[in-house]
């Protein structure tokens, strides 16, 4: 069993809010992360599958049936099918708070941010925690496994993929998963989209890694339109399945690029899609570069609380930080993803950072060695920074 680093985080949350959502693409971990709380708490939880009839039919009368169980954890797995149940959990929760019961009555699981995200800011505004369970992390599958972070990029997070017993057994699981989500699970939670349309998009995407998002493009290449490609687009992002990372456009005294850059969020997704079978095929593959940095990124992102926003920066001139970062306080991070051991800022990063005068400035590459590679610049291992519970403020700062 591998330790998930949330946790620690939702058990805590569900002492201090009536209501956690836990929220991440299927067969993410999140079902089994939620047994683990209720077989800890044993009697006092009960766990309700929501695409299963034969708990669907309890909640034929959920007000009455959540009633009878409100001493009790009540687990709601794939809340997003059952809509209607937010505002009953709101006036169940308001109730319960005159008797003195102010926390630890629902844990949600939601395949999507879609819907669960729009009726929880309807219906449970500050009575509910959202937390987002990404695939698995390095500081949780790899740690300063140089072969364990090569495993968990080129198979990706998601458990069944990297635990598979073979390269192989993996990439064929990655596959039906890809298959699974156009033919149902994307039908089943709301848009109706041809799938075959949108699985080609998904293939665009992921052989577009770490690229500025073109729409005018993407519509050519697939016969739709760029308001047709933006709808699809943003239903990957609201299925986890897709990030977006914005441009820095704060600068009016700059031409900046303005479209945000596109990651396929689980790297071993992406290869799927790209049908990459190793990591022989993978760093033979003009998009190995691009893969690394939304590895990369999509770690940093999901690993770090600190983080206030995240952009990446580019001008017209060909100033560029892959990644840069708010830690608070007015203080940027400035990050270079470079797949190499002998890793070299480009200038454009020298210049950006110069132009936004940033604060701390840091090259992750997947060698083993920190050090200084100027004065304001560090080399800093993945594995170091991601390995361990830390503070990106405190690392980068050493």
């Amino acid at each position: 069993m591998i330790h998930r680093d949330t946790l620690d985080e939702i058990a805590d949350l569900l002492t201090r809010f009536p209501a956690v959502a836990i929220l991440g693409p299927r067969q993410v971990g999140k079902t089994t992360l939620a047994r683990m709380i209720a077989s800890k708490l044993g009697k006092r939880a009960i766990y309700l599958d929501l695409e299963l009839p034969s708990d669907l039919i309890k909640l034929a009368d959920p007000e009455y049936y959540l009633d009878v169980h409100q001493q009790r954890l009540v687990i709601l797995d794939e809340i997003q099918h059952v809509p209607d149940l937010f505002k009953i959990l709101r006036g169940l929760i308001d109730k319960r708070r005159h008797t003195g019961k102010r926390s630890g009555h629902f844990l949600l699981l939601g395949s999507a941010s879609l819907d669960l995200l729009r009726q929880s800011s309807e219906s449970l505004a500050g009575r509910m925690a959202i937390v987002e369970l990404p695939p698995f992390l390095i500081s949780e599958a790899a740690g300063p496994d140089r072969k364990a972070i090569e495993k968990l990029w080129i198979r990706g997070g998601l458990p069944d993929s990297f635990l598979a017993s073979s390269d192989a057994v993996s990439l064929e699981w990655r596959d039906k998963f890809v298959r699974t989500y156009l033919e149902r699970d994307i039908p089943a939670l709301g848009p109706r989209l041809p799938a075959a349309t949108l699985g080609r998009l998904w293939r665009a995407l992921a052989a577009d890694q770490g690229q500025v998002l073109n729409a005018s493009r993407l519509s050519a290449s697939l016969g739709v339109s760029g308001q047709t490609v933006a709808r699809y687009v943003d239903t990957l992002v609201d299925l986890l399945l897709v990030r977006r990372l914005p441009p820095w456009t704060r600068n009016p005294r700059k031409r900046m690029i303005r479209s945000p850059k596109i990651y396929v969020r689980d790297s071993g997704i992406a290869h799927a899609l790209m049908g990459i079978r190793d990591l022989d095929g993978l760093l033979g593959n003009s998009v190995a570069g691009f893969s690394w940095e939304g590895f990369v990124i999509e770690n940093i992102l999901c690993s770090f609380a600190e983080i206030r926003d995240a952009w990446f920066y580019r001008s017209a001139g060909g100033a560029e930080i892959d990644l840069l970062l708010d830690l608070g306080g007015n203080r940027l991070c400035a990050i270079e993803v470079k797949l190499s051991l002998t890793p070299v800022p480009s200038k454009g990063f020298y210049v950006a950072c110069e132009e936004l005068g940033v604060a701390r400035r840091m090259v992750v590459y997947p060698g083993k060695e920190h050090y200084r590679i100027n004065r304001e610049t560090e080399a800093m291992p993945v594995s170091m920074l991601l390995g361990r519970k830390s503070s990106l403020r405190a690392t980068a700062g050493r």
